[in-house]
């Protein structure tokens, strides 16, 4: 292996853990459409693929914010392994006012991508 290609690998996997380090580690649950009116941007259509904040979060500014969410586990009893191991990008374009402080709401289309619905509630790790 030439030493160009062992400094690209090198590169790449630092980069890796540095996307890993940055992760935020908290929960999701989801909410179902419709998805607009939402605080961010009213009545403007974002698609399905979006976020709503936790109040903290939504106060750092986050609108229009795209960030990677993937599951970890599973946070019920019921479904012990709910992750399907893809992750998904989102949107933030709403506030969730009754989320806790590490947790944010997907809309069901985007938790349906990285984890069985039957959850309702998983593990995620997500970075902008």
């Amino acid at each position: 292996m030439g030493s160009m290609t062992r400094a690209f690998i090198l590169i790449a996997i630092i980069a890796c853990l540095v996307a890993v380090a940055n992760a935020t580690n908290g929960q999701a649950t989801f909410y179902t459409p419709p998805y607009v009116p939402s605080a961010c941007f009213g009545n403007q259509n974002y698609g399905n693929m979006v976020l709503a904040a936790n109040p903290a979060l939504y106060a750092t500014k986050v609108c229009g914010n795209k960030y990677r969410v993937t599951c970890t586990g599973g946070t019920n009893n019921g479904i012990p392994q709910p992750c399907t191991g893809k992750s998904v990008v989102v949107t933030a374009v709403d506030k969730c006012p009754g989320c806790a402080s590490d947790q944010v709401d997907l809309s069901k289309e985007a938790f349906s991508v990285i984890a069985n619905p039957d959850a309702g509630r998983i593990k995620i790790s997500y970075t902008r």
